[in-house]
């Protein structure tokens, strides 16, 4: 708390100080300004690719989307010193627009005051102040937009949403931030071809990295968000109406026992519902954000992609992994821990073994994050995991099959046992609540939903 105080005396302005468009025949790229006074200036950018033909001149609706982008991009660096102030002079933003990013802000920033000791007020932690405006030359266009823009990011839940949609026969292109191999393996084995993948490009500004080194704040920010406006403007440079996202409802659990504290805000529901309203009233594009696989948890989602063996050798959700070309299973980690952990239902050991590199089930060094992923502790890894509830209702269907098989247990499901948390007698009524469940709070359109019903009576 000592060191959040002293920065934000010492440092109280952050400054968002301007957004700069430059347009190519195939290019667009916004370039962003944003400065702690006293302390240090960022200027981050991004790429975004193009249709033939295609201008974004005088566009009123797209100048909007990269001002926005822009403040989802700012709270990264804002965090180094959590200046009380953030002063915007670019842009424009109402009252309601104001709360909207302080709500997202200080709940997407939860675990990163959780982590540092930060005892945040909702209200007092940072004031947005507006001076700018946009030009007033700049006019609405009105579109057409048509079919969809499917984020991928290597994962096991955009490949189930990507594979699902084309089997059902509808139109999509796929959207990354950068690219890892991964990402193309995941389009590849949905049997679309390299140019319906859309790669926008990040370029985050380094001298964030040596302010962290130097002891400034540092943590986990809402990066979905970032997904989120940046999906909205490849969709709209591209005249896509539907950003179908693949977050799941377990994605709306608390990571912290007790306390409004959640690693995934910026995937959960309430947040979808936000942008959602956000999109209507203020960008205007036309455009669609939902997310597809909302209904379901993590549970039905890895019985359902295990029945896609062709993506088991390529997709990839490691966090630590995403960082080393080409991407790899780190095995070290939480993440990597629940991937195996939610699969091991529906794959031998050995299946998993080929999968993750190694035996994380038989490792002691995961014991730590085992007992956080089934509720042992005060909190789950800070990680994007799945409920509790699921990762229990895995590994006891996981023990029970072992056990029938015949197989030696490993060491983590031996652990699990010896806490006398192996209830087999109660799974069976569970799994089949789990695996008919539809989770109604959703945003789907009828068509979607209707989609993923038929796949989940033909998968579960």
């Amino acid at each position: 708390m000592g060191k959040y105080e002293e920065f934000r005396e010492k440092y109280p302005v952050f400054v968002y100080r301007s957004y700069n468009i430059n347009e190519t025949a195939e290019t667009v790229e916004i370039g962003y300004k944003f400065k702690i006074e006293g302390l240090a200036e960022f200027r981050p950018s991004w790429t975004f690719g193009k249709p033939a033909g295609m201008s974004v001149k005088g566009d009123l609706k797209f100048e909007r989307l990269a001002f926005s982008l822009g403040m989802a991009e700012a709270v990264s660096y804002w965090k180094a010193a959590c200046s009380p102030i953030f002063r915007v002079e670019c842009g424009e933003l109402d009252e309601d627009q104001k709360k909207w990013w302080k709500k997202l802000w200080y709940m997407g920033l939860g675990e990163l005051f959780f982590v540092n000791g930060i005892n945040a007020d909702p209200e007092s932690f940072v004031e947005i102040i507006s001076e700018g405006s946009f030009d007033s030359s700049l006019e609405e266009r009105e579109r057409d937009p048509k079919g969809c823009l499917v984020p991928i990011g290597g994962g096991k839940d955009s490949a189930l949403t990507l594979e699902t949609l084309v089997n059902a026969g509808m139109d999509c292109m796929c959207y990354s931030i950068n690219k890892r191999r991964s990402i193309s393996g995941t389009v590849a084995a949905a049997g679309l071809p390299e140019s319906s993948l859309i790669t926008a490009q990040r370029h985050f500004d380094r001298s964030l990295i040596e302010l962290n080194n130097k002891g400034f704040i540092n943590g986990h920010t809402p990066f979905s968000a970032i997904v989120a406006f940046s999906a909205e403007i490849t969709a709209y440079l591209n005249s896509l109406k539907y950003i179908v996202l693949s977050n799941e409802s377990s994605a709306n659990e608390s990571t912290v026992v007790g306390q409004d504290v959640n690693h995934q805000y910026s995937k959960s529901f309430e947040f979808e519902q936000d942008f959602h309203s956000y999109e209507e009233k203020y960008l205007r594009t036309g455009q669609y954000y939902f997310s597809f696989l909302r209904p379901l948890s993590e549970f039905q989602i890895a019985k359902m992609f295990v029945s896609h063996r062709k993506y088991l050798s390529v997709f990839r959700s490691c966090n630590l992994g995403s960082k080393v070309s080409p991407d790899i299973w780190c095995g070290e980690c939480p993440k990597c821990l629940f991937v195996s952990l939610i699969l091991s239902p529906f794959l031998s050991l050995s299946e998993l073994r080929d999968i993750f590199g190694k035996d994380m089930l038989d490792d002691p060094k995961m014991k730590e994050y085992f007992i956080e992923l089934i509720g042992q502790s005060l909190h789950k890894p800070f990680e994007c995991v799945g409920s509790i509830d699921e990762v229990n209702l895995a590994v006891t269907l996981a023990i029970r099959k072992l056990e029938q098989q015949g197989e030696k247990l490993p060491l983590l499901f031996e652990e699990y046992k010896s806490r006398g948390l192996y209830r087999p007698e109660t799974i069976d009524g569970i799994n089949k609540e789990y695996c008919g469940s539809f989770n109604e709070q959703n945003l789907l359109p009828a068509e979607f939903a209707k989609i993923l019903k038929n796949e989940m009576e033909r998968l579960l």
